[in-house]
């Protein structure tokens, strides 16, 4: 990129990026949301997925260590909040381990991380490390995603409530509260990249910051095509479904 964009045309080229790029175009995706998945798929999913959730709160700490100014502290620190909680058995983590107990996976063997696909692993790293060593604007700029969850969220809980028996609006809790939570996150995040990408080079990194993010989940699901669906070639060690229905 050598032109500036104004603030309008840098966020349509941010949207562009979740149209082309989202992982709601996934295989895996349409498969989940369709009911065309058995329950051991499901739970591997959800148990790969935990992961992601999990560290979170990670990646935002390191972000929010970096933030110099209080007033972006105290706005950034609600996403720790939202999914740590105030107390124990609070919060997004909380929410995601009701619903790896509601499809019967014992919540040791999820939280241990011990059966995870090392495709999950790595771009959940990945993606914690990219936050502390990049700018501050990349780092937000990567969280833009949120942009584009919402309408990913309906389309799943409405989908898996009509496709599968094994799950129910109490096992799909953490997906209601990110409705609210994600739409204020981007806006937030999307205000501050519009107003702190200021040349070219630095627009031209906030879109790339947004397309790795996408990579980011779009490589695990995959993993977990690859791994459960076709051709059903999960790494040793991995989680192994015992039922399917």
């Amino acid at each position: 990129m050598t032109t500036l964009l104004s603030a309008d045309e840098l966020e349509a080229r941010l949207r562009d990026v979740g149209t082309r790029r989202y992982h709601n175009l996934h295989p895996f995706h349409r498969l989940l949301h369709d009911g065309k998945l058995d329950l051991g798929q499901v739970q591997a999913w959800a148990l790969n997925r935990y992961y992601y959730q999990a560290m979170i709160p990670v990646k935002d700490s390191s972000i929010l260590a970096r933030m110099d100014e209080p007033e972006l502290r105290r706005v950034w620190r609600q996403r720790i909040i939202d999914h740590d909680g105030h107390h124990e058995g609070e919060g997004g983590i909380a929410r995601w381990l009701k619903l790896t107990d509601g499809l019967g996976l014992d919540r040791h063997a999820v939280t241990s991380l011990r059966n995870l696909l090392p495709a999950t692993r790595f771009a959940v790293d990945a993606y914690v490390h990219f936050v502390r060593e990049k700018s501050l604007l990349e780092a937000i700029a990567s969280s833009l995603t949120e942009m584009f969850s919402p309408g990913i969220i309906g389309e799943r809980v409405a989908g898996m409530l009509k496709n599968y028996d094994f799950v129910s609006r109490e096992t799909l809790a953490y997906f209601e509260n990110r409705l609210t939570e994600a739409p204020r996150d981007a806006d937030f995040a999307l205000d501050y990249v519009k107003r702190h990408a200021r040349t070219p080079e630095q627009q031209e990194a906030a879109i790339r910051a947004l397309e790795f993010k996408c990579d980011v989940l779009w490589v695990q699901l995959d993993a977990l095509y690859f791994a459960y669906v076709d051709p059903k070639m999960a790494y040793p060690g991995a989680f192994a479904p015992k039922e399917t229905r």
